[in-house]
């Protein structure tokens, strides 16, 4: 790795703050995120305005009932919140279409979304919180329904610690191959495809590993969480030590910003190995607390 491409890159890493949509807007000319525009996508805005309106609804009406802080805690709701925000951070400020520009942007943008925003969010205890922005009425009927076999099987299968686990990775590694990494800056179903899917095995990732209420359990969400940090570590290395770019669209974009394709892969082969192995390890030390004291943790 050159060390003088990387200090080039760390110098410049002011433009990788802010988040992004996802879809990229179209800006070949955008040098300076202040020539970024901000994305407004119908379907994200409706997205993030009706669950941020339900989780209000919701917990309203359960501190209404239960007395405040009762049910869902301070804490939690704080945590949801901040998961909301970073998810607007990521899908509605210019990092996406930064992120057609710079690998490294990109990679920023999708940290966001797995380890920051989906354990916030987790934390929060959304459908929980959402079923009390439900009637009475509503509430019977959709916990009957999803007490169902053919729900509650799939979906204890699907949030099950080994499924979790090995779904986030699988869609982790297969998103970085460069055939459908370029496709995802090609085309912007694509590039939808590729954010929903890494924001939603990420949220069963997280589900699976908070909600341990057990002593066993948490022991198999320890081991999830340092095999995880060990598998996306060494994506990050690979992405980092490579002789050569993988992904070819960058290599006409990332000039514009000052360094070459190469260069901004190992600053964003770096932000996975680095900073996002920490997230892990500092997950797994508060679970390691808890599990030998005795706490166990809840999600949902």
């Amino acid at each position: 790795m050159h060390l003088k491409a990387l200090g080039r890159a760390l110098s410049a890493g002011g433009l990788l703050a802010p988040a992004a949509s996802s879809a990229h807007p179209s800006a070949p000319h955008a040098t300076r995120l202040a020539d970024l525009p901000w994305s407004f996508e119908p379907w994200v805005i409706a997205c993030l305005a009706i669950s941020a309106a339900l989780y209000a609804f919701g917990l309203a009406r359960l501190w209404r009932h239960a007395g405040g802080g009762r049910g869902v805690r301070i804490g939690q709701a704080a945590a949801f919140g901040c998961g909301w925000l970073v998810l607007v951070l990521a899908l509605v400020s210019p990092l996406d279409p930064l992120g057609a520009h710079l690998f490294s942007a990109h990679m920023v943008q999708h940290e966001l979304l797995m380890i920051v925003a989906a354990p916030l969010l987790v934390l929060g205890r959304p459908l929980a919180v959402w079923a009390w922005a439900l009637s009475v009425a509503q509430r019977r009927a959709s916990g009957r329904f999803f007490h169902r076999p053919a729900w509650r099987l799939p979906w204890q299968a699907l949030t099950g610690p080994l499924a979790a686990w090995a779904l986030h990775a699988v869609v982790l590694w297969l998103w970085h191959l460069p055939i459908l990494f370029d496709a995802a800056l090609a085309d912007e179903a694509v590039h939808a495809l590729q954010h929903t899917s890494f924001l939603a095995s990420a949220l069963l990732f997280w589900w699976s590993v908070l909600g341990a209420a057990t002593r066993k359990g948490q022991g198999v969400a320890l081991l999830s969480l340092f095999t995880t940090m060990v598998h996306t570590g060494a994506l990050g290395a690979l992405l980092t030590l490579a002789p050569t770019p993988w992904y070819a669209p960058y290599q006409q974009t990332a000039p514009a910003f000052g360094w070459s394709a190469l260069e901004d892969q190992q600053l964003g082969g770096l932000v996975m190995w680095i900073p996002a192995g920490l997230v892990y390890v500092v997950c797994g030390l508060a679970l390691a607390a808890d599990w030998l004291h005795g706490r166990p943790r809840t999600a949902n």
